[in-house]
């Protein structure tokens, strides 16, 4: 096991007040009291009460220490062998690699776009504690192509990594990349100097060389100091060019609000969908999908296609870390869906879309 079994959530969540050393919390200027999801200190999702409560953590926190939870495992992920000279000259061809967790790379158009950039062996504020990678990024960060656009889900360590952020911004072009980020988070950046960031709202839209950017929702929280809870947004991300549509769910529960986004939206080509972090339900439904109900968004979007991410990377929750894509093979013949239709990829695996 990769930290103490004292869980690092409970001891971030007394040290919260610690954590403003290393990042910054900011209600966006941009509330709108006709939206619904919008609130005076905030955001809230839009179909079920946010119920999260620290008796909750605590709750988790002490059966899962009771039962020796999550399981002592050794795990071993075999890394894909890719090509990154390929990927770096790639101009024509669409393709998406899983890199680990919810960080993709994604490459449309003759553009490449990176989502919850995460590269850090933590997934804390911290690099001495917190949930620890199990294995390298399926890409290294010296083989990334030049990122174009990044698109960030919300402000947890998993998906917003500060050192990350900024070895993106220092790389040779990173002052040239784009940052498409929830309400809130703009002056997260701006306070690291980085000031290509793009600040939407819910169905906002952003253009720009040949791709369209669309910030949707999706149902989860946000919380990255002690006393900053949802005062940011949370936000899957939708990204179209002329012949090709992507949607990248971020981090969330299921929520009807996939069947929106599916008729206002789809169908898409290509989807990433969550399948991870989902034990113990009754603490994680609201906010973390499991493979039965990732299969059920991809229905919902009416995705052509799809891949697993936010798994196998950190020990975020109570499942054995390699489940999610046994559960989902399960899932996928259960709805009887095709070969290849729904898969789970190696850390690093490319895929090319269509011979595009």
């Amino acid at each position: 096991m990769p930290y103490p079994r004292v869980s690092v959530l409970v001891f971030f969540a007394f040290i919260g007040g610690a954590t403003m050393l290393f990042s910054s919390g900011h209600v966006s200027e941009s509330h709108d009291s006709g939206k619904p999801h919008h609130t005076e200190r905030g955001f809230k999702n839009l179909d079920q009460p946010d119920e999260g409560a620290f008796i909750d953590l605590l709750r988790w926190q002490w059966e899962r220490f009771r039962r020796g939870l999550p399981p002592r495992a050794d795990y071993s992920f075999p890394l894909a062998r890719n090509d990154p000279a390929c990927l770096k000259l790639n101009r024509d061809k669409t393709t998406i690699t899983w890199i680990g967790h919810a960080t993709v790379l994604l490459q449309l158009n003759g553009k490449n776009v990176l989502t919850d950039p995460q590269f850090s062996q933590r997934a804390s504020p911290f690099q001495w504690i917190g949930p620890k990678r199990v294995i390298a990024p399926g890409l290294t960060f010296e083989d990334l192509p030049r990122i174009d656009v990044v698109v960030v889900s919300h402000d947890h360590y998993d998906s917003l990594d500060q050192p990350t952020i900024m070895n993106l911004y220092k790389r040779a072009g990173g002052r040239e990349t784009i940052f498409c980020v929830p309400l809130g988070l703009k002056k997260w950046f701006q306070d690291l100097g980085i000031t290509k960031v793009r600040e939407m709202d819910w169905w906002d839209v952003e253009h720009g060389d040949g791709l369209e950017i669309i910030s949707v929702p999706v149902h989860h929280w946000s919380k990255r100091l002690f006393t900053s809870r949802n005062q940011t947004l949370w936000s899957g991300w939708v990204i179209r060019s002329k012949d090709f549509r992507f949607f990248f769910a971020g981090d969330s529960g299921y929520s009807e609000i996939f069947k929106e986004i599916g008729r206002r939206l789809g169908p898409f080509d290509l989807s990433a969908i969550p399948i991870g972090a989902y034990e113990p339900r009754w603490f994680m439904q609201r906010y973390h999908m499991n493979p039965e109900e990732a299969v059920q968004v991809h229905l919902d979007v009416r995705s052509k296609k799809s891949v697993g991410i936010h798994w196998g990377t950190f020990v975020l929750s109570d499942e054995p870390l390699d489940e999610p894509p046994k559960r989902l093979e399960q899932a996928r013949k259960a709805r009887n869906l095709s070969d290849g239709e729904f898969v789970a990829l190696k850390h690093g695996e490319t895929i090319i879309l269509d011979g595009r």
